[in-house]
């Protein structure tokens, strides 16, 4: 072999050798982020999924990728996002509530991550708890299911209110129908009258309001919802300035002003949805990861706002309490 052929050889194989290296490296996972809120809502919640992927080794931009996509309140969009990301052939699609029912959808195979609110078994997600099979599991926070006790502590704060009104968003119609029902039948138990309200964009609120002075409404049940969640320092505030008992999941509400809430956190359902995204990066099935549900709830409190109303908290909501605004 000659000088010069000997030297265009070596060349050759110093040319292929990087990009063979490089085909040989592993492809960066995508996470599919399916979510019905508005992109600038509560960015406290992306920050709680991205710990919950830190926490398990994955650092977006690092050594994983997230595609998000943002309904913007408008559910009816949520079946074309999740098509678009299966299109995309992402990894992993992490949804909240109603995007998770959108997600399932569209995709058998692709493993899903939910955040939900609601029974995951009752609303058809999952098999069950314990083994929910197939390509979906997640974090159920059981705001639904709470909200015939949230009625049950709004009664003990008004106890002479024979008219309660419930506030749901008809954009989610199995989770505002289920919110419905079980509060019907939990102001039944309690000889109260319930009066169920719509609301699905921030020009209904007003109304919503106005319309509880003419119902005599004597108090306020905000159900959870997504876009509800995201409105929390307005709702807060409409309940303070129509002088309206109302009660919510979350504390965000009691600290913009509302009267009380009553729930488990959503930020640390959030976190473990990251944790668990992470763990089927890191090969897990999710048929093998068992519905997370939470064990501590928040009973939180405006005294201030109580007193605004012309209200005595009794005391022993407030030795129950886990925080008391003054």
């Amino acid at each position: 072999m000659d000088r010069r052929t000997f030297i265009g050889r070596v060349g050759g194989v110093l040319l292929v050798a990087p990009l063979i290296a490089r085909a040989q490296q592993p492809a960066i996972p995508v996470v599919g982020f399916l979510n019905s809120r508005a992109a600038g809502d509560d960015p406290h919640l992306l920050a709680a999924f991205r710990q919950g992927l830190n926490e398990v080794g994955y650092v977006e931009g690092q050594n994983v990728t997230i595609e998000y996509r943002f309904a913007e309140g408008q559910n009816d969009r949520l079946a074309a996002l999740a098509a678009d990301l299966v299109r995309r052939q992402v990894t992993v699609i992490a949804a909240n509530g109603f995007a998770a029912r959108a997600a399932k959808a569209a995709t058998t195979t692709i493993p899903i991550v939910f955040t939900a609110g609601f029974d995951p078994v009752e609303a058809g997600l999952v098999a069950s708890l314990n083994r929910p099979g197939g390509n979906i599991t997640g974090v159920s926070f059981l705001d639904v299911e709470l909200g015939p006790k949230r009625l049950e502590l709004l009664h003990q704060l008004v106890p002479k209110a024979n008219v309660i009104a419930a506030l749901v968003n008809p954009s989610d119609p199995t989770r505002a129908d289920t919110t419905s029902k079980n509060l019907d039948a939990a102001a039944r138990s309690l000889g109260l009258q319930l009066r169920v309200l719509h609301a699905r964009a921030e020009h209904d609120f007003d109304a919503v309001f106005a319309s509880l002075v003419q119902l005599r409404a004597g108090g306020l049940v905000v159900g959870g919802d997504p876009f509800f969640n995201s409105r929390s320092e307005q709702l807060g505030a409409l309940a303070l300035r129509y002088a309206m008992p109302a009660i919510y999941q979350l504390r965000a509400f009691t600290a913009g002003g509302g009267l009380v809430s009553f729930g488990a956190s959503l930020t640390d359902a959030y976190r473990l949805t990251g944790v668990y995204t992470g763990r089927i990066l890191h090969g897990v099935k999710p048929a093998d990861l068992a519905i997370t549900q939470p064990t501590a709830f928040e009973l939180v409190i405006n005294l201030k706002t109580a007193k605004a109303l012309g209200l005595t908290i009794p005391q022993s909501l407030l030795l129950r309490a886990a925080e008391v605004i003054e």
